[in-house]
């Protein structure tokens, strides 16, 4: 398919051309992106309460996790699930859309266990006191007593690293997975003079689906100063 610009200048007509071919893979950019979400936070919760552990073996193995995750590029981490590891291990495992859900949700993980983490932390210790002085057991204090508080705090930042998974998502092209940027990369390939249009309505795609998540965030906000005025 040809698309016909005039020196580069964006026309409506080359827009109305692109657009239905980068439609074709805002399936796989909302498919990764909601899986890794789910896996990444998933993750952050359980490197972040255990690297509060008391158990030296578990909290040494999640700070490695964590250092290792965060250390290294994100860009590499996918390579290596999707190339490297299968080759060293002799595993047969041609899925991309595995290895690129795998490779965004560990390494987010990594950044917002610190977060679960800090926020934590941060619970006054006189919640704890507290909590104990009830005869809480030490599940009970996480549970009902500092888990919440705590979660307020997180909120606004697990808002900032969701719009940030949102763009990480354009990597998994990278491994063959088809989603918009795929789409984009393979029309301005066939035809340089489209590359304005597609990388213009790239933009705009990936600022359209910002949206929801830049309005959840700042709810997430609301609630969060809502947590800390209250106490």
């Amino acid at each position: 398919m040809k698309i016909y610009l005039s020196k580069g200048v964006i026309t409506i007509s080359a827009i109305a051309d692109v657009f239905p071919v980068l439609m074709r893979g805002i399936e796989i950019t909302i498919t990764v992106l909601i899986l890794s979400a789910i896996f990444g936070y998933l993750f952050a919760f359980i490197a972040g309460l255990c690297r509060l552990s008391t158990n030296p073996i578990l909290r040494g193995f999640t700070s490695f996790y964590v250092e290792i995750f965060r250390g290294t590029s994100l860009i590499v981490q996918l390579f290596w699930l999707y190339y490297a590891i299968p080759m060293l291990f002799g595993l047969d495992l041609d899925n991309n859309l595995l290895a690129g859900i795998l490779a965004i949700s560990l390494n987010y993980g990594a950044y917002m266990s610190e977060i679960v983490r800090g926020s934590i932390l941060a619970v006054s210790k006189g919640q704890t006191e507290a909590a104990t002085a009830l005869n809480m057991s030490r599940f009970q204090r996480m549970r009902l007593v500092i888990f919440p508080q705590a979660v307020r705090m997180m909120l606004p930042e697990f808002g900032n690293y969701l719009i940030q998974m949102l763009k990480a998502t354009s990597l998994v092209s990278l491994i063959g997975m088809q989603d918009i940027l795929y789409h984009g990369n393979i029309l301005r390939s066939s035809d340089l003079s489209a590359a304005p249009t597609v990388y213009l309505l790239l933009l705009v795609f990936y600022f359209i689906m910002a949206l929801p998540l830049i309005f959840l965030n700042r709810k997430a906000e609301d609630i969060s100063k809502k947590g800390v005025a209250s106490q």
